[in-house]
C-alpha cells in the first residue's frame, strides 16, 4: 500500500503506485439485472449483495466495470461499504426491471434507499439516492462514492481522470489507445483504439449533488476504500491514474441535501459520455422511472396470461417475461446470451473472465426464443432465427459459441446446436410467424451437416464429450423430422424422402447405441439410458456398444479418478426423446432410468426436487465451498427440475410439485440460478442448503424453461412436443412406413448390417457404386441419386438368406477416377422379412 504523507504528493497529481492489484470480477450470483427495453439504451447493469456490479456497454457481452457502490463514515468511529450494511431489494412494479434497495447499518444508525434504472432512451445508469440518519449523526456522515471501471471487459490497462464539465467535477474512464482495449476486436465501436476512432469507449461519473472531492487512485494500493479504512478520512485527491486496475472515488456534496441521483454514464467519446451524463441528470428522475416502467409493462402487456397456470401467482411469470427480452442485446438484434453474468467471477482475473455466460449460445438463444413463443411473443423469436441465419457457418454448422456480433469464441461443435434453428424455424412456420422470411436455405443446410457429420456429436448439451447421446439424438430426429416438412412443402419429394429416411436411421438406433443392458447402478434394474455412448468422432469404425465404452469426465479435481465405464454414467438427457415425440411417456425403458436418475442424480431440497446433471460431475462448486476453477463438483440444476416437470405433465401426473419448486427456487428479485448448494450450510462462503452457488444466476435457460412448463401446464399438452414426429415414432401403429436403415458414409464406414434392413451408401460428391453381394461373381453398377443437400446416395437391400456380405468401390464421377480399394460390409441375423 502507499504510505500517506500529504506534503508530498499534491492535490490533483498523479497518483503512484502503479497498476494495482489484479483485478478481479464479482460474484456471479446477482440479485438483479436490469435495462430498459428501449434499444435507444444500449446499457445493462447487473446488481448483488446491494451494490451494482458488472455494467455492459454498448452490447450486452461487454462489461465496463465491476462494481459502482457508497462508502459512509463518520469521519471519526467507524467505516463501512455497502456490502457490510443489511440489504433489501426490491422490483419497482411486476415487470420493469428496476430496483428499490434498502441498505441498512447492523447498529441502526442510518441508511441508504436506492431506486435503480437505466435511462430509457440513452446510455446511462441512474441511481436515485436518499441517506436517511438521526439529524445529529447526518450531520457528521460523509458519503462517497467508489467505481472500479474495468473497460472494454479489462481491469488492467484502465486510465482514470477528473475532467471539469459544465463547471462541475466529473470522475472518467476509459482504456489506453495504444491498442491495448481491442483485445478482442470488433467493428461496432466497442473494442480500442483513439479517442476519436472507433473502438473506445469512456466512462463518466456525476451526480446531481456535486462532488466536493474527488481522486483516482490504484486498487488496493490508494483507492477510495484503502483511504477511508486507514483512518476514516479521505487523505488523497489525485487527479489521474494511468494504465492500471483503478478505481473512481467522490465525496458526495450533502449540504445541498441527502436526496440525489447518481449517473454512470457510457460513450464513444469523452464527450459522448460527458453528454450523455448531464442531459440524464437533467432530467428528474421520476420522469425517468416513470417511461422506464412504462415501457415494460407495455411490451409484457402482450404475452398470454400464463400466471393463472403458476403456484406463485404470477411473480415468477412476470420478472421471467422481462428477464428473457432483457438478455437480447440491441445492436445486434435477435442475439440472445446465456446470462449477464461471469461464473464463480470472484475469483476470475481478465483473461479467465472475459467470456463468461454473456456469450451468444444457439441452444440457450433457441430456448429462449422458445420461451417467449410459450408466452405469446413472437417478435423477439423471429429476430432470433434471422440472426442465426446470418450466424450460420458455409457448411451449414454453428459455432459453440459466439459474441453478439458473431465473432467465435469457442469453436466446439454440438450437433443439437445445428438442429434447434430447425426446430425454431419449424414452430415459426406453424404459427404464420415467419412474415416474409424464407428460413429454407438455412433449413437445409443445417439439415445437411446433421446427415454429413453426424450421427456422433463432437460435444453433447454439457459440452464435454463425444459420442452417441439420446439427448442429441432426440434434437436430431425431430428437427430431421421438420426439415423433411420444409422439402416436402417445396414439391422435394426426392429430398425430404432422403431426409426423413435418415431420422428413421437414428431413431431405430437410439436403444442400441445409448443404452445398457449390464446396468449396476441401482439393484434389479440392468436396462437403461445412459448419459453418452462415448465414441470418437475421428473413428470411422467405432465400438458403438455402450456396454463397451468408457467415459473421460472433464473437471474432476487433481488425483480423482477420471475414466468410468460409459454404462454407469448417466443423466435425464433422455426425456428430450419424449419432449419432442421420439419416444412415448410411460415407456418401460423410460420409466426404468427416471429410477436410476432419481437414485442417483435427485436432490430433496426445501422447495422440491431438483437434480443434478450426471454423476461424477466436475463443473460447480467444490465440496469444501470453494469456487471451480477447472475443477470442481457438479450440483443441483434447477432446470432440470423444470425438464422433469414436463415429463411427469407428459405422463399424466401431477406437474404442480415441479412448478413450486421452480419457483422456490427463484433468488431476490425472480432470478432462478444455473446451480443450487445441496450440500450443509456454509454462512462463511454464502452458501446456504438450497440456495444459488457461484455458478451463474440468471441462467436464462431455466426461465425459459419455466415458461415452457407453465404454457404446457395450462395447455395441457408439451408445447415443445412436434406432432408430427410423435405420429411417425412415438404414437406410429404401423400406418407410417419407416424403413429400416443402416448408413455407411465416409465418417462411419459401418461393418455390418442387419439382414432384411436397406444398406445406404452416401456421399458428398457424385459417384458410381461397383457393388456386389456374391464376391464378385456379378457386378452392380449403381449411379448415385442426387439431393439438394450436396449428398448422394445408393440403396442396396439385404433381403436374401444367402447374402452374407456386401463388397463395394467408387468410381467418382466429377474426377472419373476409381476409389482404389474395395469397402466390406457384413450381413447377419436372419431376415427379418
Amino acid at each position: 500500500m502507499y504510505m500517506k504523507d500529504a506534503n508530498v504528493i499534491p492535490q490533483g497529481a498523479p497518483a503512484p503506485g502503479g497498476p494495482g492489484a489484479e483485478p478481479k470480477w464479482t460474484r456471479s450470483a446477482k440479485d438483479a439485472v436490469g435495462t430498459a427495453y428501449s434499444t435507444a439504451s444500449r446499457i445493462w447493469y447487473t446488481f448483488s449483495d446491494g451494490v451494482v456490479n458488472e455494467v455492459y456497454y454498448p452490447t450486452i457481452d461487454r462489461p465496463q466495470i465491476r462494481d459502482l457502490q457508497y462508502l459512509v463514515t463518520d469521519g471519526e468511529t467507524f467505516f463501512h461499504d455497502e456490502r457490510s450494511l443489511r440489504s433489501e431489494v426490491q422490483t419497482l412494479s411486476h415487470h420493469a426491471l428496476g430496483l428499490r434497495v434498502i441498505n441498512s447499518d447492523p447498529g441502526g444508525r442510518y441508511r441508504i434507499i436506492k431506486e435503480v434504472i437505466t435511462n430509457p432512451y440513452q446510455a446511462c445508469l441512474l441511481v436515485y439516492t436518499r441517506l436517511e440518519a438521526d439529524p445529529h449523526l447526518l450531520a457528521r456522515l460523509k458519503l462517497f462514492v467508489l467505481c472500479a471501471p474495468h473497460v472494454e471487459g479489462r481491469g488492467w490497462g484502465n486510465n482514470a481522470t477528473v475532467i471539469t464539465a459544465d463547471g462541475r467535477p466529473i470522475l472518467c474512464a476509459d482504456r489506453g489507445s495504444d491498442g491495448r482495449a481491442g483485445d478482442r476486436g470488433s467493428s461496432d465501436g466497442a473494442g480500442g483504439g483513439g479517442e476519436s476512432g472507433q473502438n473506445h469507449t469512456w466512462l463518466a461519473l456525476g451526480a446531481s449533488a456535486p462532488f466536493s472531492r474527488t481522486s483516482c487512485g490504484y486498487v488496493g494500493v490508494n483507492d477510495g476504500w484503502t483511504d477511508l479504512a486507514d483512518n476514516y478520512k479521505m487523505d488523497w485527491e489525485f487527479g489521474c491514474a494511468s494504465d492500471g486496475n483503478i478505481a473512481l472515488t467522490g465525496e458526495i456534496d450533502l449540504s445541498q441535501g441527502t436526496e440525489f441521483t447518481l449517473g454512470l454514464a457510457l460513450g464513444t467519446t469523452t464527450h459522448n459520455a460527458l453528454t450523455t451524463l448531464l442531459q440524464s441528470l437533467g432530467v428528474p428522475f421520476t420522469e425517468h422511472r416513470e417511461r422506464f416502467i412504462q415501457q415494460w409493462e407495455a411490451v409484457c402487456a402482450k404475452m398470454l396470461p400464463l400466471e393463472k397456470a403458476a403456484q406463485d401467482g404470477g411473480d415468477l411469470y412476470h420478472r421471467s417475461q422481462a428477464l428473457l427480452l432483457a438478455h437480447e442485446d440491441k445492436l445486434y438484434p435477435g442475439a440472445s446470451i446465456a446470462s449477464m453474468s461471469i461464473p464463480w467471477g470472484d475469483a476470475k482475473s481478465d483473461d479467465d473472465g472475459l467470456g463468461g455466460y454473456h456469450l451468444v449460445w444457439t441452444r440457450d438463444m433457441v430456448q429462449t426464443a422458445t420461451g417467449l413463443l410459450a408466452a405469446g411473443y413472437t417478435e423477439t423469436a423471429l429476430r432470433a432465427l434471422i440472426y442465426l441465419a446470418i450466424a450460420q457457418l458455409p457448411d451449414g454448422g454453428f459455432y459453440q459459441n459466439f459474441w453478439v456480433d458473431g465473432e467465435a469464441n469457442w469453436r466446439g461443435v454440438q450437433l443439437d446446436e445445428v438442429a434447434f434453428p430447425i426446430l425454431l424455424a419449424w414452430r415459426l412456420r406453424t404459427i404464420g410467424a415467419l412474415k416474409e422470411f424464407d428460413p429454407y436455405s438455412m433449413v437445409m443446410r443445417a439439415a445437411s451437416y446433421l446427415i454429413r457429420k453426424g450421427p456422433a456429436t463432437p460435444q453433447e448439451r454439457w459440452e464435454e464429450n463425444s459420442g452417441y447421446s439420446p439427448s442429441t439424438l432426440a434434437s436430431n430426429i425431430a428437427a430431421l423430422t421438420c426439415a423433411a416438412l420444409f422439402a416436402r412443402e417445396r414439391g422435394d419429394q426426392t429430398t425430404a424422402s432422403y431426409i426423413q429416411e435418415y431420422s428413421d436411421f437414428l431413431e431405430c438406433h437410439i436403444e442400441a447405441w445409448t443404452v445398457t443392458d449390464e446396468g449396476t447402478l441401482v439393484p434389479g434394474i440392468k436396462r437403461h439410458y445412459i448419459r453418452i455412448d462415448p465414441v470418437s468422432v475421428d473413428d470411422i469404425h467405432p465400438d458403438e456398444d455402450p456396454n463397451r465404452g468408457i467415459i473421460r469426465i472433464a473437471n474432476r479435481p487433481p488425483g480423482e479418478q477420471a475414466e468410468f465405464p460409459a454404462r454407469e454414467v448417466v443423466d435425464a438427457g433422455f426425456l428430450e426423446l419424449v419432449r419432442y415425440g421420439v419416444r412415448k411417456p410411460g415407456d418401460p425403458l423410460i420409466e426404468g432410468s427416471l429410477r436410476v436418475v432419481d437414485a442417483v442424480l435427485k436432490v430433496d431440497l426445501p422447495q422440491g426436487p431438483c437434480w443434478r446433471r450426471y454423476n461424477h460431475d466436475g463443473y460447480g462448486q467444490r465440496a469444501d465451498g470453494g469456487p471451480y476453477e477447472g475443477w470442481g463438483q457438479g450440483r443441483a440444476w434447477p432446470l432440470l427440475t423444470g425438464e422433469r416437470g414436463h415429463y411427469e405433465l407428459a405422463a399424466g401426473r401431477d406437474v404442480k410439485p415441479f412448478l413450486q419448486a421452480l419457483e422456490g427456487f427463484q433468488h431476490a428479485t425472480g432470478l432462478l440460478p444455473e446451480q443450487l448448494w445441496d450440500e450443509a450450510d456454509r454462512p462463511d462462503q454464502q452458501l446456504y442448503f438450497g440456495r444459488p452457488t457461484g455458478a451463474a444466476m440468471p441462467l436464462v435457460w431455466a426461465h425459459a424453461e419455466y415458461l415452457k412448463l407453465l404454457r404446457s401446464t395450462s395447455d395441457g399438452k408439451v408445447f415443445d412436443l412436434i406432432p408430427e414426429v410423435a405420429e411417425r415414432y412415438a404414437n406410429n401403429t404401423g400406418n407410417v412406413e419407416r424403413k429400416l436403415l443402416e448408413v455407411w458414409k465416409p465418417n462411419r464406414q459401418v461393418q455390418v448390417v442387419k439382414r432384411g434392413w436397406t444398406l445406404r451408401v452416401q456421399a458428398p460428391a457424385p459417384f458410381n457404386l461397383h457393388w456386389t453381394d456374391n464376391n464378385w461373381l456379378d457386378t452392380v453398377e449403381t449411379r448415385s441419386t442426387p439431393t439438394a443437400l450436396g449428398i448422394e446416395f445408393v440403396d442396396i437391400q439385404t433381403r436374401g438368406d444367402g447374402i452374407e456380405r456386401i463388397l463395394f468401390t467408387f468410381r467418382w464421377l466429377g474426377s472419373d477416377r476409381w476409389e482404389g480399394k474395395d469397402f466390406e460390409v457384413q450381413v447377419t441375423g436372419a431376415s427379418t422379412y
